[in-house]
């Protein structure tokens, strides 16, 4: 604990000081709440993405016979061109939103190629979308729990530190302050005691001189 000057004007500082700690502190719980909430939804979404993606992946068993064939299905046949990600804010935090995705599909014989070639493309292309969308929120959570990381912190800093450490200098400052005032009253009367003893002394020696 930093060392406090014992006056009135510090008094001030330090009551200012804890009065903006409890302002804010409702605050920043509230937010660490909303983030809690927040990378809850994001996960179970993940989850859910996820799942979808595995489904989807079960519906490629029909076609695991036929990709098994030598040459049947063309490497590099779909490649993502771009990512499309919007931007979206939680609680304060800037975090990226998939919006989608452009693929390309590699160039092969219409007439060599199987039909099925296209639907099972179009299978991939599904599949590597979920599988994008799931890393984009993914990045979301990633962000909000450095957010919750630093906020937490904060929350900590005012409950365990900064509050029960600005109420300690407040008591301090002013037990100091009302064992001076009572100095002081002590003082005064000491004071006055002896003026008044003075006077008493001096009218008792003019009575003698007369």
């Amino acid at each position: 604990m930093a060392k406090i000057k014992l006056t009135k004007n510090e008094l001030k500082i330090q009551k200012d000081a804890l009065k903006m700690y409890r302002r804010y502190l409702p605050t920043l719980t509230l937010k660490k709440q909303q983030l809690q909430a927040e990378i809850r939804t994001i996960e179970a979404k993940a989850q859910a993405v996820r799942k979808d993606r595995e489904n989807l992946e079960k519906g490629f068993s029909s076609w695991i016979a036929v990709f098994s064939e030598k040459d049947a299905f063309p490497d590099g046949i779909i490649t993502v061109r771009n990512i499309r990600k919007g931007v979206g804010n939680i609680a304060g935090v800037t975090i990226p939103v998939y919006e989608g995705a452009d693929f390309s599909r590699g160039d092969y014989d219409l007439y060599e190629t199987p039909l099925w070639v296209d639907i099972a493309a179009n299978h991939m292309e599904k599949a590597m979308s979920l599988d994008l969308e799931a890393e984009v929120l993914d990045e979301q959570i990633k962000l909000l729990e450095e957010e919750l990381r630093v906020t937490s912190q904060r929350v900590n800093l005012f409950e365990k530190v900064k509050i029960p450490e600005t109420e300690e200098n407040i008591k301090k400052i002013a037990i100091y302050m009302a064992d001076q005032q009572v100095s002081a009253v002590v003082r005064s009367k000491i004071s006055k005691r002896k003026i008044a003893l003075r006077n008493e002394m001096s009218s008792q020696t003019e009575v003698y001189s007369l």
